[in-house]
């Protein structure tokens, strides 16, 4: 029996996207370094980018913020339990490796601490996740990516959370979804911004912009390239038509982040 395994879904997606689209979701949905130009590797750094094609809580939080708001008429526990086993199938499913385990433990207590607004226990949760890490698994600690989603989860815990407001006009519904997402992904840039600029030595003025632009589609692009990955190694043309809308989105990000690193004094290297 083939072993499930990132690379397995990471050819999946290769078949259906030219560079560099196949390597951002790529990055999105399994941590895999970027295998594209050095170019656009700098592009991504200097619009601040460079998280998104890390798998981190981020990614996975935003991923099941929109599972659990499909989910929603069944009330908060069930779809929030319903939220958690979808996220642990999905570490199953593609094989249980460092960076895809500690994004999904990560995404989890992130979606608890927005499920029942028990920051405190959750932070003690965090707390305690690191300490057995350190115990048991030291060599995470000093990874990037473990670094990136642990920062990227203290900043959504703290600062991510937003109060539900009802509203029955479509704009407005729209405009509160979009400062949700835009709320959590400038809670995660604040304390991922340092980790960037200690290993980096960089720091991006226009980031906050170019996430305003782009992190609204991180979690639709998870969901829709794992739906491409899980029914393109069935049958390739039971892809296309998700893969053609992760095309779309993705060259809607890729235009964004090549039009915005051109902009002048809007990074600055040390």
């Amino acid at each position: 029996m083939e072993q499930f395994t990132p690379q397995i879904f990471t050819s999946v997606i290769n078949s259906y996207l030219p560079e560099p689209h196949a390597s951002l979701l790529n990055g999105m949905l399994f941590g895999i370094n970027l295998k594209t130009s050095k170019i656009f590797y700098e592009e991504l750094k200097v619009v601040g980018l460079l998280h998104i094609v890390v798998l981190s809580g981020m990614n996975i939080t935003l991923l099941g913020s929109i599972i659990l708001n499909i989910f929603s008429f069944f009330g908060k526990s069930i779809s929030g339990l319903i939220t958690i086993l979808i996220i642990i199938f999905f570490i199953i499913f593609v094989g249980a490796q460092a960076p895809i385990v500690r994004a999904g433990f990560m995404g989890v207590l992130t979606l608890v601490a927005f499920l029942y607004g028990r920051k405190n226990y959750v932070l003690f949760a965090l707390f305690l996740s690191a300490v057995f890490i350190f115990i048991f698994q030291p060599s995470w600690l000093g990874s990037i990516s473990f670094q990136l989603s642990y920062g990227a989860t203290l900043g959504i815990i703290l600062f991510g959370q937003t109060k539900d407001f009802k509203s029955q006009n479509f704009l407005e519904k729209i405009f509160l979804a979009l400062w949700k997402n835009l709320k959590v992904s400038l809670a995660a840039q604040l304390f991922t911004a340092p980790i960037i600029f200690i290993y980096f030595k960089q720091i991006s003025l226009i980031a906050p912009v170019s996430n305003l632009f782009v992190s609204f589609l991180i979690g639709p692009l998870t969901l829709l390239g794992f739906i491409t990955a899980i029914l393109g190694k069935i049958n390739y043309s039971l892809g296309l038509i998700p893969a053609y809308i992760c095309y779309g989105l993705l060259s809607y990000m890729i235009f964004v982040i090549e039009t915005l690193s051109k902009l002048p004094f809007v990074y600055f290297k040390f």
